[in-house]
């Protein structure tokens, strides 16, 4: 057993140390996973790279608020 006054230049001893890293592994491993989740639910709504009738929803929705607009 690891003696408390064994520390590196961090202040932690090893069993701390490795404790820490699997936690930051673990946090790390899945803030990527639900930011892989967000970009492919944001493609799925709207692609990066527009089609050949280029952002066609994104006319038809400042025609949709242009309409609303005018009722006010």
């Amino acid at each position: 057993m690891a003696s408390t006054t064994d520390t590196s230049t961090s202040g932690l001893t090893e069993m701390e140390a490795k404790e820490f890293h699997g936690l930051f592994i673990q946090g790390f491993v899945g803030f990527t996973v639900v930011a892989i989740i967000a970009h492919v639910l944001v493609w799925s709504w709207r692609p990066w790279f527009p089609s050949t009738k280029g952002y066609v929803l994104l006319d038809q929705a400042v025609h949709g608020i242009n309409a609303l607009t005018s009722l006010v």
